[in-house]
């Protein structure tokens, strides 16, 4: 199996727009889903992403910080899966509840590196 990353936008907080229930079947949809994929031995961790803090960036040799309603997208979250192929990541990524629930959510579905060829070197938390 290889290990994938599932990394999770939305072009503005659609949640701010579900009432409390629908906002409750939102979060028991994802529960199902993590569920889904724990029991199926393809989830190695999936968490939400706080809608606070600051991104950082070098400018001219000084460290500068943006709020992220900057960039005009939200980060909502990620999925650690494990997958046969990229195809398969993809059809799992379309089950997805965000989509169902954000109009505008995308998610990237991208291979981790776990090792470097050259050196043989293994990153940290790698499956093994």
């Amino acid at each position: 199996m290889n290990e994938f990353m599932f990394l999770i936008r939305n072009r503005n907080d659609h949640k701010a727009t579900l009432s409390p229930e629908q906002h409750q079947v939102f979060l028991k949809k994802c529960e199902a889903y993590i569920n889904d994929l724990k029991n199926k031995g393809q989830l190695i961790a999936a968490q939400p992403i706080e809608r606070q803090g600051k991104i950082i960036y070098r400018y001219g040799g000084e460290f500068k910080s943006m709020a992220f309603d900057e960039l005009r997208e939200i980060w909502v979250g990620y999925y650690h899966i494990l997958a046969n192929n990229l195809e398969e990541a993809i059809a799992i990524a379309k089950e997805n509840p965000e989509f169902e629930f954000g109009a505008n959510a995308t998610i990237e579905v991208r291979p981790v590196k776990t090792r470097e060829e050259s050196t043989g070197f293994q990153y940290p938390g790698t499956v093994k």
